[in-house]
């Protein structure tokens, strides 16, 4: 018997051990790489496809790459980072040659875009979007954007600072997370006027929509999103720009736990406003996506009646509330929930105290926040008129104020 459990003892070492140089070595390792395929493509840079690529690069690549202190996509901390894949940074994708993509070629750009491997062979991590359901086109229209002369891409020689991975992150894309395969046959995107199938693509396909709002980041199944684990059931847990815990909404049309009760209006008002319904404000980091058309929301609308629905009640995170001894202006930039984009210091998704310096007089401050869009035209700042009340904008403005740095 001594010698059957010394035989036991002796193989339970051997498997902790193996297991121990195993995870020692993903965590030296650090992310894989992968060969680099040569794909051979030269995008034709027309005034569509650029128009086309900010589009799609505004909802896609700006969310994490421009950084509001340069106004550039020079990259940045990305604060609404999942805590269990590490600490990251996005990376400086203007037009400069040694610090951002100036000298990648198109087809090395469209091999990043479509299997997650860069130049170097370098897997990204899954923070970043990979498009491997993409149309041919719209990849062409981003590569465009990212060769024209929008004051977003052009060169700064801003250095990438190194993301840290976590163990987690580093396990997870040896055994989970994985380069897709470049396409061998051309994709096209159908046609709009098939509302339930074009909205299917946008929103798997181009916005990726289900990444967010199924079940986790690391069950999700990227080239086959229905396969994924409470797809569109929501209830990812995600963190806002102040670091708060915040879980994904259930979108499939769910009368109680989804939006099955909403209306396709409500629904386009929700998707390119950021408001409910009830008037609440959509928490970051769900942005507005004021770059969709209409049509092209009621089309993912369309497609999502499709989904099938599921009862899952998403744990709601209410605002996070000011502190008791908060002035009253403080109270107010929290009861809208201003800090879940903006974070307590003013400098999250964008650095609103660059507003401040714009708009030096309160009432064209208040005009600003009540319709942002009129002012910069393609603001993702909801409009708030109706939404905050009138006794609050005073309170409010005279709290930003204080948010300005001393000159």
């Amino acid at each position: 018997m001594k010698k059957v459990l010394k035989i036991v003892g002796g193989l339970f070492a051997i498997v902790v051990l193996a297991a121990a140089a195993f995870a020692l070595q993903i965590h030296l390792s650090g992310i894989p790489h992968y060969p680099v395929q040569k794909v051979d493509l030269k995008v034709d840079v027309t005034p569509e496809r650029v128009a086309r690529g900010s589009r799609i690069a505004s909802m896609l690549c700006a969310e994490c790459h421009l950084d509001p202190q340069t106004g550039r996509l020079t990259g940045r901390l990305m604060p609404d980072m999942p805590p269990q894949f590490g600490v990251a940074y996005s990376l400086n994708i203007t037009q400069h040659r040694e610090k951002g993509i100036g000298a990648w070629t198109d087809g090395e750009l469209a091999f990043l875009l479509r299997t997650g491997i860069a130049r170097d062979g370098r897997y990204t991590p899954p923070w970043m979007v990979k498009l491997p359901g993409a149309s041919d086109e719209e990849i062409a229209a981003i590569i465009a954007f990212l060769r024209s002369d929008d004051p977003r891409v052009q060169a700064a020689a801003v250095d990438n600072r190194p993301s840290q991975p976590s163990f987690f992150t580093k396990f997870l894309t040896r055994v989970a997370f994985k380069p897709f395969p470049y396409p061998t046959a051309p994709i096209v995107a159908p046609p709009a006027s098939d509302r339930v199938a074009y909205g299917r693509h946008l929103a798997l396909n181009v916005l990726a929509c289900f990444a967010c709002h199924s079940a986790d980041f690391a069950t999700n199944d990227e080239l086959h999103p229905e396969k994924s684990k409470g797809f569109f059931g929501g209830g990812n847990a995600m963190i806002d720009a102040n670091a708060q815990r915040i879980h994904t909404s259930n979108i499939t049309l769910d009368p109680e736990t989804g939006i099955g009760r909403w209306t396709e209006d409500q629904f386009v008002r929700a998707v390119k406003q950021g408001f409910r319904p009830d008037r609440t404000p959509i928490l970051y980091p769900m942005q507005a996506y004021v770059e969709l058309e209409d049509d092209e929301v009621r089309a993912i609308y369309a497609y999502l009646a499709t989904v099938p629905r599921l009862a899952n009640a998403v744990p709601h995170t209410p605002p996070a509330a000011a502190p008791a001894t908060a002035s009253e202006g403080k109270k107010v930039y929290y009861k809208y929930a201003c800090q879940s984009c903006h974070g307590d210091a003013g400098v999250g998704l964008c650095d609103l105290r660059v507003n401040l310096k714009k708009y030096p007089e309160d009432d064209a401050l208040i005009a600003f926040i009540k319709h942002p869009a009129a002012t910069v035209p393609g603001s993702k700042m909801p409009a708030w008129e109706g939404v905050i009340e009138d006794a609050d904008y005073a309170p409010l403005v005279q709290y930003l104020r204080t948010l300005a740095p001393a000159s």
